[in-house]
């Protein structure tokens, strides 16, 4: 193998301790989500061309990703992992994701 390869490395967790922890986040992530896509228009549409975080089911809006991070953990700490950020773009266009 050589330097440029990337390397896999697939682990079992059977620690109930760890899975317990990495259910709690899934599970207040997907709250996140959830929360996000019943207030999608309203969000999309007032905060174009900044970065928003959606923690504790409640919404945080800045510049920079780093800003609305800090926003987000400081208000809801325990939502450690499940945070969810995204950047909304300022224009409203077509755009094609493809690999």
């Amino acid at each position: 193998m050589t330097s440029n390869e990337a390397r896999i490395i697939v682990e079992e967790v059977t620690d109930p301790q760890e899975n317990a922890a990495a259910n709690a986040r899934r599970e207040r992530f997907d709250r996140n989500s959830a929360w996000l896509q019943s207030h999608v228009k309203e969000v999309y549409t007032r905060h174009r061309g900044k970065c928003i975080c959606v923690a504790g089911e409640e919404l945080f809006v800045a510049n920079l990703p780093e800003e609305v991070l800090a926003q987000a953990r400081a208000a809801h700490p325990e939502d450690n992992g499940s945070i969810l950020v995204r950047y909304i773009p300022r224009e409203k266009i077509a755009r094609i994701y493809a690999n």
